[in-house]
């Protein structure tokens, strides 16, 4: 897939662009990927680290924070007075059977936190801002949301139709556009804990930081895989 470059940097170019997530994966790869198109980022992740490096090749400003907590996002939004773009790429990934989350309810809560209320919470904030610039929100989904219910998914799959009802619901009201890319398996840290993706067909990151871009440019309302409405009755 080539990218439009003239057409990526109109459209970012001197814009602040907020990344969840940014720290490794998808979120990195967009960040190093807007930096060349002289982007204004904002990064937030959790390992400093690794935000840090990115921050140096991207010129980025970062916030080294967990958005799961309240007080982080509630001071994350304090520190955001000026936005074109939000990239909601922060995410939690749970492949469990219930059975063994009989004693760990923290797998619904944690997913809940990051996959839900922390989008939610920011954009109550960053409605207004983005509706001002005439920008864009850009949110990281996953095709799980357009399957059904599937075993052992339970926390994960939840937690990510709940902000993508949420965000649908929104859109016809707001100023701003709305856009939502719906990924297959990427090859990112994230799926690392799952044993049997190591050798199950992914995306590459990088790519999926490509579509994302794209979006920025195109408007698109959703960007998803062609081959997806086939997949539409998956049983579980």
């Amino acid at each position: 897939m080539r990218l439009q470059e003239q057409r990526l940097r109109q459209a970012v170019q001197g814009k602040s662009i907020l990344i969840t997530g940014a720290s490794s994966g998808i979120g990195r790869d967009v960040a190093l990927l807007l930096a060349r198109y002289e982007a204004n980022l904002i990064i937030v992740g959790r390992d400093e680290e690794r935000l840090r490096d990115v921050a140096v090749k991207t010129g980025a400003r970062m916030y080294r924070m967990d958005l799961r907590e309240e007080e982080n996002r509630r001071q994350l939004c304090k520190e955001i007075g000026q936005l074109d773009i939000f990239i909601n790429n922060a995410g939690l990934s749970i492949h469990r059977s219930i059975y063994d989350s009989l004693e760990r309810s923290h797998d619904f809560s944690r997913t809940m936190a990051i996959n839900y209320f922390a989008p939610v919470e920011l954009m109550l904030h960053f409605i207004p801002l983005l509706d001002a610039a005439k920008g864009q929100v850009v949110n990281v989904s996953t095709i799980n949301t357009k399957f059904r219910p599937m075993a052992k998914w339970s926390a994960y799959q939840a937690s990510k139709a709940a902000f993508d009802t949420w965000l649908r619901a929104v859109a016809p009201e707001v100023k701003h556009t709305v856009s939502t890319i719906y990924l297959p398996l990427v090859r990112t840290p994230m799926i690392a804990p799952t044993k049997k993706y190591k050798h199950v067909p992914a995306m590459a990151s990088e790519v999926a930081a490509q579509r994302i871009a794209r979006l920025l440019y195109t408007k698109k309302k959703e960007d998803k895989p062609w081959w997806l409405p086939f997949l539409r009755y998956l049983r579980p």
